[in-house]
Order: structure tokens, then C-alpha cells, then sequence
């Protein structure tokens, strides 16, 4: 009751202030008249004013008046120091800018929900081998897998042979269009349903049913004009009629699928999905509610090793492993994600320590204004609640500013990103402020308040104002800075050190990663994709479609050489196959290796090196003649000591067709650029041609000259032929995920890095300047007694070699700690690369010279006379 009571008088005060006012100047005026009658009133008008003071504390009244009176000193305060107001918070702002921007993309990535229900129960289900621990699973594997788990409420499956794209044909020809098979009740284990129309139903995957498919929200809005009539309507993928029965909602996404735009049902019908030893295809499930992730990977395990004693011969050695779908979502994203929040974070905490450096100085000359002020009556806590606000005008103000940069810096960002690899993180669309962006910056402005508020109080203390009115900083050497501003600068020189150490490392590994031997030359090297028109084509007509498009592409003007597979290389594409050698015993092991389907003139069109034997002649390849061709890997690992060209090698799925070896090529960079060497087979492409097939063309001029005139060469063979995905390989190397990565993270340390470098210059100049300027009197006496100018140079420059000789040292041994935590991140260089941290101590020797180099010559070039008459 009787906090109600307060709380409705201070409401009271607060809106009806003049009337309270006035009660308050009748209620003194009584007591003062009935004390007077009686011979004892109040002293003075002063002890009214202090009464009234008292009462306007008890209602709270003063509390707001001193707040608004702290506001407005603040802000004369900065327009009275308007260098100091836009260094600090220019300097503050940036550092908001660089963390807010890295912490949206951590948010979108790793905080922001996904858009599924309850999605913490979603989980990837992988087969896991010796190879690795997250592969694909054959159709029949996933349906045993399916039928036999009981920790899930439901297990579906994505991918499958017909890939991850459709052939769209309609009024326009044909285009290639981003697309997913997946299992009938793939949204309901997922949680999501569709904003019009229905999902599919069960059974709607089985190959007697008839063929229907989802839209993408953005599909339907771009293709469809969001008429909600769409439903109903067929759209024809792959040749095949499909009947529209859906959209799917506007947040949805699916990031292992990217940007899909149709979604089809996964059936059976594909050879691939009836071979037990084809994996073809990836599983998600929902947890049941109280199942752990540990509890449904140690049963998934068991069945896993239930079904290999089943299907020894295809399942031999093969486990399981359970994710959590955000997990594999984020994928390689996550630690270079975390690694930038972290190097933003020690930028903004380098700019912050900048910031209390210049309140530290700046505390210096308003030791006599506090001196006046406490004198005048004002106490500790008033005081302190002056500089609060004033430190929170300054955070506040910094902080907005940095949060209008961090959403400009995300669409920088963004736009870095190459399209393709943007397609397949789906959950930056729509990247920028946000709540939670917003909420961040917040937080950092309550954080940098508290630290500007109580640095000043590091350097002015009560005992000490008296001093201030004294002017007892005469003589005085820059105590402060020596004491402690030196030392903020020594910690900011150390982030700095940290920063430019994890910048070197991704620098030389980005370096040492595009400097691979990839087997192959990049330069002067065309790629694109060929899609046939929808049809039913067997192999002889594919064989000669592909034959055609060929050879129509080398009677081009420039072109040297042109060939063709069913997948690049430089990580695009894994084909997994197993294989066993003739005449070898076999024991049920797995001889893994990667399968690719090439014509006879695609390792000349590479530019790969030849070891043994030949390349596929087009006799081989038009006789079907079965031959293979190996990398040097493979040769190394099965055929150790002994030529390989001319024994033989099957799948283990089809013994009775040996493929004999009639050539050994170096190894081909198949899979990511820092993946060790892949052990691979070739075979010609006619023997089993596929639906669609990548070509690689060498040509004398540019891969641009090319371009020009590919589309109408191929469109004479057909003009519904769809073409995509044209570049050079050049652009591929460069712009493949795992460089793409590393560089990024690269740049992006590196920005920090040098900005964290010339914070931490500034901040040393600061630290210099303000010591030279505070021992005027103490150079100026020196000189008279006959110092020489390098003397001078030799004390000044001393200073700032010390403090960067400090920060150096504790730098490179923080770095060494947090580099070995980025240890995944680096590609062929060590944590501690004496090399990088040799050019790191170098380049800090040279800021910090160049950095005291001024405040040094105006030392020495102080005229005595003049500085003793100053003092």
C-alpha cells in the first residue's frame, strides 16, 4: 500500500507540477507565518529553498529535473568539443557498424528460427562410412530404415536420381529451373503447410500415381502472377505433365535445396532408385517428443548394422549418423561465421578502448571544472550521474549511427556473395535490421555507457578535486596516461596484433589454397551445361545428340579442343561408385571411388597430364568398348609397384562387364579444392550417357569471344537444346564455395584488421601528443641545459617503441591461442607461421615510428624560453 501511495504522488508531481508547486509555496508560507507568530521561524529564505528542495526529492520531481539539466549539459559539452564529438563517435560508430553487420549474418544463419514447426526435433540421417560421416543413402536403404526406426514421428527423404533441377518446358522453350524430388510427406515432417492449396498426400510417390507438384511462393508471384487459379494447371518438367496442387508459404526455405522453384514427388520408377548400392538420396526426420539426437543415433545405428547383415554385399561396413537439421543447414558457414563475430567484436572493442583514451585525456582538463562544481555542493553521486549521461549521450549517439551503417554494410555484404552460392543460403533473404539487430545494438550502447561513464573516474577522484582548484596538474607529466591510458593503448595495440595475425594466416591460406595443383590448366577454359529436349531418348540417341552439340562447338572460330562429362570438377559434383578388381579375392570390402563419365577428347580439353597409356580414342567410344581410365591415386592405392594399364576393374553391381585399363591420368582436383586427392575412374560416355552433360571447351582466344557465339551454334543442331551455367573455369576456381570462403574471410579479417591498425596508430599519436604536450616544461628545461634534438627524439620515440614492444608481445600470444581455435579455417599454414607474425611485429614497429614521429619533432623543436613562460 504504501508504494502505491508513493507511486501515485510522484504521478501526481510529475503531471500536475505547477499545482504542487503552488500547494507546496502556500503550505511553507503557513509554517513559516504560524513559527513566525511563535517566535521561532526558519532562519532564511535559504532554509525555505533547501525545505522546498527537500520536499521536490521526496515527490522525485528532482530526479527528472536533473536528468533533463544532465541531457542538455551533455550535448553543450560535445557542441563545445565538436573534434573530440566526431572522432569518438565516427570511431564508436564504426566499430557498431563492423560487429552489427557480421551479427545479422550470424543471426540469420545460426539464430533466426527456422521456418519449420518445432523445428529443434529436425534432424539429418546420414550413412556414415570410413570415408565419411554424412553421405547419402540408396532409396531402399532409406525405406528399411524408415520401417524399422521407432524414435521418429516421421522420416522422409530429398534428392534422388532425377537431380536437383527440372527441364521446364513451355511457351519460351525450354529452361533449366531449380527443383527437388522429395517423399510424400516431406512438408508434414517438416511442419509446413501450404498457404494455398494442399501438400501431397501419401502414397502421392509411388509410381502408379499420378504427377503433381509444388510451387515456390517466389515461382508462383514470378511465373504465375500470383493468380490463385493456378491451381489445377499442369506445367511440364522433364517432358512429363505435373499438376499443380500447392504453393508453398512466403518464409519458407529448404537451404540443402537452395532456391528451388518446383516441387516434385521422389518415386521409384529410375534404375538408380531400385540398386540398393546406388545412393542417391539424403533423409530428415522429426524427432518424437522426449527422444534425444544421442538416443535416435544409437538406434539408427543398430538398424543400420541390422540391414549390412542383411545386404553384406552392399551395405558392408556402412552406420548411420543423426544431425540436427540446423547443423547441417549452417554447414561450413558456421566457424567462419563465428570467427568474424569474434574479429568484429575485438574491433569494436578496440574502438570502444579508443574512445575511453579520449574521455581519459579529456578528464584531465575538467579536473577543475569538477573541482568548482563539488565545491559548489554538488556530490559524488550527482557527479557521477553527469558523466553517465554524458557517456550515454555519446554511446547512444554512436551506437544509432553505427546501426544505420550496419544495415548498408549488410547489403554490401550481400552483394559480395556470388549468385550461386547465394541460391543456397536461402536464409539471408531478406537480410537487414531487425529486432534482434536493433536489440544488439542496444545492448552495446548500455555496455559502452558503463565503460565511458566510469573511465573519467579512473582519473578524477574526490580527494583529488582539490588538487584540480589548486591547478595541480602543473609539472605533471601525463600521470594518467602513463598509468593508465598507456596501458589502454598497450591492450588496444594487443587486439590489434590479434586481428592482423588471424588476417595474415587466412591470407596466406586463401594463397597457398589457389596455388593447389589441380591437374589440369584453368586458363583459356569455357564451361556450360547441355539439357536435351524433353523426350524419351535411349542411349544411341543420346550418344548422338551429344556427338552432334560436340562438334558443332569445334567449328567454332579459336576453338582448340572440346569435351564432355556428366559432372565438373573443382567440387562440383560427387559420383560415388564401388568397383572391384578381376582376379582379386574379394571379402564383402568397399573400394570406393569417384565415377565419372567423359568423352574422348575431355582430358585434351582439360589439358590434363597423361602417365600411362592413352586417352578414349572415338573409336573406343563409338565401338562401346569397354575401357576405363584411372587416376594416379587410385593407381597408387590398388595397384601399388605395378602398371595397371591392361588389367581389368567391374562395379560390383555388374561383374559380368569387366572394363579394361587403358590409360592413368594425374590426379584431377574432383572434390573441394583443400580435400585431399580423390581416387577416381573414368569411363566413356556413350556407354552410359546421362540426361544432361557439362562441356568443357579450350580455346586460343578469350572464353568471352566464345560465349558470343555458342548459343546460336547449338541452337542449329535444336533450337529447344536449354543452355546454362556459362563461365570459365577461371571463375569457377575462383568463385567455388570453399575459395569463396576463405577469401571472404580473408578480406573481411583483413578490413578489421586494418582498421583495428589505424584505430591503434591514432590511439598511439593520442597517447604521444598528449605526453609531449604535458611535459612542455620538463623538454623545455632539458634543452636549456643543453639536450640535443635526438636525445629528445630518442625519449619520445622510446615511449611509443615500448608501448608497441608491450602490446606486440601480448598480441602474438593471444594470437597464437585464438588463431589455434581457427585452426579448420586454414589451409597449409600453421597457427603460428613465424613468417606472418615476423611481418605483423614489423608493420607495428613502423606504425608505431611513424605514429611518434611528429609528436617526437615537435618536441624536439620546442623553444625553452617559450615553453618555461607558459608554465
Amino acid at each position: 500500500m504504501r508504494w502505491i501511495n508513493i507511486f501515485r504522488l510522484r504521478l501526481r508531481a510529475l503531471l500536475f507540477r505547477n499545482r504542487m508547486e503552488q500547494e507546496l509555496d502556500e503550505e511553507l508560507r503557513y509554517h513559516l507565518e504560524r513559527e513566525a507568530t511563535e517566535g521561532a521561524g526558519l532562519s532564511s529564505s535559504v532554509d525555505v529553498e533547501q525545505r522546498k528542495e527537500e520536499c521536490r526529492d521526496m515527490r522525485g520531481v528532482n530526479i527528472i529535473d536533473h536528468t533533463v539539466q544532465d541531457f542538455r549539459y551533455a550535448l553543450r559539452q560535445l557542441r563545445k568539443s565538436p573534434g573530440f564529438a566526431c572522432v569518438s563517435i565516427f570511431t564508436l560508430a564504426l566499430g557498431v557498424c563492423a560487429a552489427l553487420a557480421i551479427f545479422g549474418l550470424v543471426d540469420a544463419a545460426l539464430i533466426k528460427p527456422l521456418p519449420y514447426r518445432d523445428a529443434a526435433r529436425l534432424v539429418s540421417v546420414f550413412e556414415a562410412d570410413a570415408s565419411t560421416a554424412r553421405g547419402n543413402m540408396s532409396l531402399l536403404n532409406y525405406r528399411d530404415w524408415k520401417n524399422l526406426s521407432t524414435v521418429f514421428s516421421g522420416m522422409d527423404a530429398y534428392g534422388g536420381g532425377g537431380g536437383w533441377s527440372f527441364t521446364l518446358s513451355d511457351g519460351a522453350g525450354t529452361h533449366h529451373v531449380p527443383g527437388l524430388h522429395v517423399t510424400a510427406g516431406f512438408f508434414h515432417t517438416l511442419g509446413v503447410i501450404p498457404m494455398l492449396g494442399r501438400d501431397f498426400r501419401s502414397g502421392e510417390d509411388s509410381v502408379a500415381a499420378a504427377e503433381t507438384v509444388l510451387l515456390s511462393y517466389a515461382t508462383w508471384q514470378a511465373r504465375y502472377g500470383g493468380n490463385r487459379d493456378v491451381l489445377g494447371q499442369t506445367v511440364t518438367l522433364d517432358g512429363v505433365p505435373h499438376v499443380v496442387i500447392g504453393v508453398l508459404p512466403r518464409g519458407f526455405h529448404f537451404a540443402p535445396a537452395g532456391r528451388a522453384e518446383f516441387w516434385a514427388t521422389l518415386r521409384e520408377a529410375r534404375g538408380c532408385e531400385q540398386n540398393r548400392g546406388c545412393s542417391s538420396v539424403y533423409s530428415i526426420a522429426r524427432l518424437k517428443d522426449g527422444v534425444s539426437t544421442a538416443t535416435a543415433l544409437a538406434e539408427m545405428k543398430s538398424i543400420a548394422h541390422q540391414v549390412e547383415r542383411e545386404y553384406p554385399n552392399t551395405n558392408r561396413d556402412q552406420s548411420a549418423n543423426v544431425v540436427p537439421l540446423r547443423e547441417v543447414i549452417s554447414g561450413d558457414i558456421r566457424p567462419i561465421l563465428l570467427m568474424l563475430m569474434s574479429g568484429a567484436g575485438l574491433l569494436l572493442l578496440i574502438a570502444c578502448i579508443n574512445v575511453s583514451s579520449l574521455l581519459l585525456s579529456r578528464s584531465d582538463n575538467r579536473r577543475r571544472e569538477v573541482a568548482v562544481r563539488n565545491a559548489l555542493g554538488a556530490s559524488s553521486s550527482r557527479l557521477f550521474r553527469q558523466f553517465a549521461t554524458e557517456a550515454l549521450v555519446l554511446a547512444m549517439t554512436g551506437s544509432l549511427l553505427g546501426l544505420l551503417l550496419a544495415g548498408w554494410g549488410m547489403r554490401f555484404l550481400l552483394h559480395l556473395i556470388p549468385a550461386d552460392m547465394l541460391g543456397s543460403m536461402p536464409y539471408l533473404d531478406g537480410l537487414g535490421l531487425n529486432a534482434r539487430v536493433a536489440g544488439m545494438a542496444f545492448a552495446v550502447a548500455l555496455m559502452a555507457s558503463a565503460l565511458f561513464a566510469l573511465t573519467p573516474l579512473v582519473r578524477i577522484r574526490l580527494p583529488q578535486m582539490i588538487e584540480g582548484l589548486k591547478g595541480g596538474s602543473r609539472g605533471s607529466a601525463g600521470t594518467t596516461w602513463r598509468r593508465f591510458g598507456a596501458n589502454l593503448v598497450a591492450v588496444e595495440l594487443a587486439l590489434t596484433v590479434v586481428l592482423l595475425v588471424s588476417a595474415g594466416l587466412l591470407g596466406k591460406s586463401l594463397y597457398r589454397l589457389l596455388e593447389v595443383n589441380i591437374g589440369f590448366r584453368a586458363d583459356h577454359l569455357a564451361t556450360f551445361l547441355v539439357e536435351p529436349p524433353p523426350g524419351n531418348w535411349d542411349e544411341e540417341q543420346f550418344a548422338q545428340f551429344k556427338r552432334q552439340v560436340v562438334d558443332a562447338v569445334s567449328y567454332l572460330p579459336g576453338v582448340e579442343s572440346v569435351g564432355a562429362s556428366d559432372q565438373l570438377p573443382i567440387g562440383y559434383g560427387y559420383s560415388d561408385a564401388e568397383f572391384q578388381v578381376v582376379g582379386r579375392p574379394y571379402h564383402g570390402e568397399h573400394n570406393d571411388a569417384n565415377n565419372r563419365r567423359v568423352s574422348s577428347g575431355y582430358f585434351t580439353a582439360l589439358g590434363a597430364r597423361l602417365l600411362r597409356g592413352h586417352y578414349f580414342t572415338p573409336a573406343e567410344e563409338a565401338s562401346k568398348r569397354l575401357v576405363v581410365i584411372i587416376n594416379q591415386t587410385l593407381a597408387n592405392r590398388y595397384f601399388p609397384g605395378e602398371d595397371p594399364v591392361g588389367k581389368q576393374i567391374f562395379y560390383s553391381a555388374d561383374p559380368q562387364h569387366p572394363m579394361q585399363i587403358v590409360g592413368v591420368v594425374a590426379d584431377i582436383k574432383e572434390g573441394t579444392l583443400e580435400a585431399p586427392a580423390l581416387a577416381a575412374f573414368y569411363v566413356p560416355f556413350d556407354q552410359s550417357p546421362n540426361d544432361r552433360f557439362c562441356v568443357v571447351v579450350r580455346t586460343v582466344h578469350s572464353e568471352q569471344a566464345l560465349f558470343a557465339g555458342l548459343s546460336g551454334a547449338i541452337h542449329r543442331v535444336d533450337p529447344a537444346i536449354s543452355i546454362s551455367y556459362l563461365s570459365t573455369m577461371t571463375e569457377m576456381l575462383n568463385q567455388s564455395p570453399t575459395a569463396y570462403l576463405h577469401r571472404s574471410s580473408a578480406w573481411l579479417a583483413g578490413s578489421f584488421a586494418i582498421v583495428a591498425l589505424l584505430l591503434g596508430v591514432v590511439g598511439l599519436y593520442g597517447v604521444v601528443a598528449y605526453s609531449v604536450s604535458r611535459r612542455t616544461r620538463e623538454i623545455g628545461v632539458r634543452i636549456s641545459l643543453g639536450a640535443e634534438p635526438k636525445s629528445i627524439y630518442r625519449m619520445i620515440l622510446g615511449e611509443a617503441i615500448r608501448l608497441a614492444v608491450v602490446g606486440t608481445a601480448l598480441g602474438i600470444i593471444g594470437a597464437v591461442g585464438a588463431t589455434s581455435l581457427m585452426r579448420r579455417l586454414l589451409f597449409g599454414v600453421r597457427t603460428w607461421d613465424v613468417s606472418v607474425l615476423g611481418a605483423v611485429a614489423a608493420v607495428l614497429a613502423i606504425s608505431a615510428l611513424l605514429a611518434s614521429y611528429i609528436p617526437a619533432r615537435r618536441a624536439a623543436s620546442v623553444n625553452p624560453m617559450e615553453a618555461l613562460r607558459s608554465e
